[in-house]
């Protein structure tokens, strides 16, 4: 018996459509990474990009347990002395709301060549319209 091994020739890509609205971040996030990673699919191969596309919209409407919408913060540097901003949660979801679900996203998906690969099949939009209606998303239920 042998171990399956999936080509990237063969992988067939679906698209989800997701609805952050009432939701928790960490949540929407782990289920999209799940699905960008392509765990979901029994011929799940680590070292290949198997993951679907993913539709997140009401981003700007996602959800913060706890005190985190006033004290987490989220860091960016320059490169140039003096150059690091901070921003907290609350000014991101407020200004900045794809960012925020991105940044949640792209931190749960590998590190290297493959997870930028993966990156690129996440679509986030902070309001309720998507133009991706022709590729004919299916509505993902959080279970």
């Amino acid at each position: 018996m042998n171990t399956f091994m999936q080509r990237k020739e063969d992988v067939t890509r679906k698209w989800y459509v997701m609805d952050a609205e009432g939701k928790n971040l960490g949540r929407i996030a782990s289920k999209a990474a799940y699905i960008l990673r392509g765990k979901h699919k029994s011929t799940f191969t680590p070292h290949i990009d198997g993951g679907d596309n993913v539709i997140i919209i009401n981003a700007s409407k996602v959800n913060l347990t706890g005190n985190k919408i006033n004290k987490k913060i989220y860091y960016n540097h320059s490169g140039y002395p003096g150059g690091l901003r901070e921003r907290t949660a609350k000014v991101m979801k407020e200004k900045y709301p794809i960012e925020m679900v991105e940044r949640a996203i792209k931190g749960m998906l590998p590190k290297g060549r493959l997870g930028r690969q993966m990156y690129k099949k996440l679509f986030v939009y902070a309001e309720n319209e998507h133009p991706h209606m022709a590729q004919k998303p299916e509505e993902l239920r959080e279970d």
